[in-house]
């Protein structure tokens, strides 16, 4: 989430994908859809920021399967804004999903990796 604006309540506010091979997945996307990257600086290794095929606007992250990530399942991703991650992280186990990662902290957020009732995976990101 690069905006500075607060999210709307219930939006999709970002997407990425995390893999043992980023490099790799990094290269793909960009001849598959033309996306340009950045790097950036995760201490020992690089993530990568995939940006519009002008190299404008970010649209995108891959970002290695390592550290604090070494859990998240290899798929696209996206995260919805929830006001209290901790709260909704209980009430989907409450209603038959599990907690797949999380919840911590990422950035300025508290972040979770969760698993609906049908498999489904999505991130919950925000206070």
């Amino acid at each position: 989430m690069s905006d500075t604006t607060e999210p709307r309540m219930g939006t999709i506010v970002w997407k990425d994908l995390t893999v043992p091979n980023a490099a790799e997945v990094r290269d793909f996307y960009r001849e598959v859809v033309g996306w340009q990257s950045s790097e950036h600086d995760m201490g020992d290794y690089v993530d990568y920021g995939m940006l519009s095929p002008d190299g404008g606007e970010s649209v995108a992250g891959i970002c290695h399967a390592r550290g604090s990530n070494a859990g998240i399942p290899p798929q696209w991703l996206i995260y919805i804004s929830v006001a209290d991650v901790e709260a909704s992280a209980r009430r989907c186990t409450e209603l038959g999903g599990s907690v797949l990662d999380g919840p911590r902290t990422m950035g300025g957020n508290k972040f979770c990796v969760i698993q609906d009732p049908a498999g489904a995976v999505a991130a919950l990101i925000g206070g």
